[in-house]
């Protein structure tokens, strides 16, 4: 038998087929404590809980809930184990996020910590205070810190046990009296001043924060004869690049202010990276974060102070804050021209 040869063989034949292409580059693995979540537990826990034979967990919980309702306004259940999951190391070498003391914290009285700016997420306030991964324990020796939140997460059966796990606490009155009143010395309660709406305001090299009317948190410390202490998270602004509407955009800033009042929550329109370096995502930007923690304001305990009062301790606050901006923005912060804008 003759084999055609090579040109007799190629005529009338379909071309080799071509090699399958090559696999995506894998994602870096420091990006993995980051990966949402959040849509998968919202769209199947309440499928599984209420349409599959697991509705009795539902029930069980919600006795459960109903039982138990006071426990996280009252100081919660930490958990040491939780706060020093490996996992949070990881969260804070994404970034990395810092912590940093300028003057110690005597463990015999209270503290009401109090930080700026809010950001998108708070990544910093978070991950300095309600984990371990940047040594809050061995820096503050005898000092138990709680981060308040709002209220609404502990309405989420599960979630409430995982955030009371991690020291978190409502930013409520009542919760944050007991704690520093009722709970023994050595508390510090860590509040984000500027909160939903400072959320707003955030984009990087930005140092604007909202601080002018929101006097209650030194009402408060008066109250508990609670030492106020000034923080500042520097770089805390640049973990996302935001789209801000000012008033003359109509149609975007009426949904943002509608949704905050509706919600109590800030709509905002930010982006990130993706799961490699160069991407479009939600994920933050690997930018450091700093989180530095001020000289304490000893305050009297006053029953009911006069708004007099509560004004001239805010004033001393707001002073002590800017030494405390002005001091580390060089080191920490974008520049040394850099300006702290107080709305």
């Amino acid at each position: 038998r003759r084999w055609p040869s090579g040109s007799e063989a190629s005529m009338g034949r379909p071309p080799p087929p071509r090699p399958p292409p090559s696999p995506p580059p894998a994602r870096p693995a420091r990006s993995a404590p980051l990966a949402p979540t959040r849509a998968t537990s919202i769209l199947l826990g309440p499928y599984i809980l209420l349409f599959t034979d697991y509705w009795m967990l539902s029930v069980l919980g919600l006795v459960w809930f109903c039982y138990d309702w006071k426990t996280h306004s009252q100081g919660g259940r930490r958990s040491r184990w939780i706060r020093s999951w490996s996992l949070w190391k990881c969260f804070r070498d994404y970034f990395p996020i810092r912590l940093v003391k300028t003057h110690d914290l005597d463990p015999g009285p209270n503290y009401l910590i109090a930080n700026h700016p809010h950001g998108i997420f708070s990544y910093g306030v978070y991950c300095n205070f309600a984990t371990e991964a940047t040594g809050f324990s061995r820096l503050f020796p005898g000092i138990t810190p709680s981060l308040a939140t709002l209220e609404g997460i502990f309405w989420i059966p599960l979630v409430r046990e995982y955030v009371m796990a991690k020291g978190v606490c409502p930013v409520s009155r009542s919760a944050i009296m007991h704690l520093l009143t009722r709970n023994g010395p050595g508390n510090a309660v860590v509040i984000v001043v500027g909160g939903a709406s400072e959320a707003l305001l955030c984009r990087p090299g930005a140092a604007s924060i909202i601080l002018s009317r929101r006097k209650g948190f030194v009402r408060l410390a008066l109250c508990s004869g609670a030492h106020l202490v000034p923080s500042y998270s520097f770089g805390e602004n640049n973990s996302h690049e935001q789209e801000l509407y000012s008033e003359k955009s109509q149609f975007g800033y009426w949904v943002q202010r509608a949704f905050k009042e509706l919600l109590g929550l800030s709509l905002c329109v930010f982006h990130g990276r993706g799961f490699t370096r160069r991407s479009w995502g939600l994920l933050p930007f690997n930018r450091p974060i700093t989180t530095v923690v001020g000289e304490p304001l000893p305050l009297p305990k006053v029953e009911n102070p006069s708004q007099e009062m509560v004004d001239h301790y805010h004033g001393l606050y707001v002073a002590a804050l800017r030494r405390l901006f002005d001091r580390h923005k060089a080191q920490y912060g974008d520049s040394d021209a850099q300006e702290l804008t107080i709305l």
